[in-house]
């Protein structure tokens, strides 16, 4: 499971047989054990994936959804570690793609057939569904809005570096930033939905000034400025997305040439998550000080 995705996309019967042996993987002693609070199992799981453990990962986020059906927050995380894992095997959370114009603007090596990710669609579909009745049944539902959010800004980002699908990622970002200043409006709290706020500014506005324009007219906006101070908030004070902003916030940083307080977050992160090697490698880049990254 934890190459799941080095291939790049994901047969059918190979999704089966992901979702089968993520089954297994879900300690039957956590259901007892995690009753009283099954929001730490998200905590465990998210932990694991920001470690690159994505088969503990995905057994931990499977036990939440058998401790709690009707959250769509536990098929999103499954989702999430799909996707996170494709992007850690393509190399998205790096200063070689992050500040390379044309890798950040123009999506990952390959073609769109070779790089689909089956199993994220179909787990973000799920989670979808479940937070769209539960809005639908009652337009205030944080749980729900917070799930749109979060499956509308990853599938934007599957669309835009993954599969190549411009024009359809602008459309999920757009959604994503409404339901996010829905939920934020009704629950300043929720501040992982910076991520997506913060993620579609920053990178709209690192568009050529002709294509921003554009979009401005069809009523998307982008602003550098505001997408980091965006990013900042969900890295100081987000809960479950809390290190990822931190990773795009660092890369952001280095695009701005401020190199210091790319290190410094890069070292919270290399402490925090010592199985994950590619926090250690960013810091040592962003250390070495050279005149091309600063």
């Amino acid at each position: 499971m934890g190459a799941l995705l080095a291939a790049g996309f994901l047969s059918q019967a190979a999704v089966c047989a992901a979702v089968e042996e993520a089954e297994r993987t879900a300690d039957p002693s956590a259901l007892t054990r995690m009753a009283a609070d099954p929001s730490g199992t998200l905590d465990e799981g998210f932990r694991d994936l920001y470690n690159l453990n994505f088969q503990g990962a995905r057994g931990e986020f499977l036990t939440y959804q058998k401790l709690q059906p009707d959250d769509p927050l536990g098929e999103a995380a499954e989702a999430a570690s799909y996707l996170y894992e494709e992007f850690n095997a393509k190399g998205v959370f790096t200063s070689a793609f992050f500040l390379n114009d044309q890798k950040l603007l123009g999506g990952v090596d390959g073609s769109a057939s070779e790089n689909r990710n089956d199993a994220f669609l179909e787990a973000n579909r799920r989670a979808r569904e479940m937070a769209r009745k539960r809005v639908e049944s009652n337009p205030r539902d944080v749980p729900g809005l917070l799930v749109l959010t979060l499956t509308d800004g990853m599938e934007s980002d599957y669309d835009a570096l993954i599969i190549k699908k411009q024009v359809a990622s602008l459309g999920l970002m757009r959604k994503a930033e409404d339901e996010a200043g829905r939920l934020l409006a009704i629950d300043p709290s929720q501040q992982d939905a910076y991520v997506a706020l913060g993620a579609s500014n920053y990178i709209i506005g690192c568009l050529p000034a002709y294509k921003r324009l554009f979009l401005r007219i069809g009523g998307i906006h982008g602003d550098r400025a505001r997408g980091i101070q965006q990013m900042q908030i969900a890295a100081q004070h987000g809960r479950y997305l809390q290190p990822f902003a931190k990773i795009l916030l660092a890369l952001a940083f280095e695009r701005e040439h401020e190199t210091g307080r790319a290190r410094s977050l890069l070292a919270e992160l290399t402490q925090e998550f010592p199985g994950n090697p590619l926090f250690a490698h960013e810091l040592a880049l962003a250390q070495q000080d050279s005149p091309a990254r600063d």
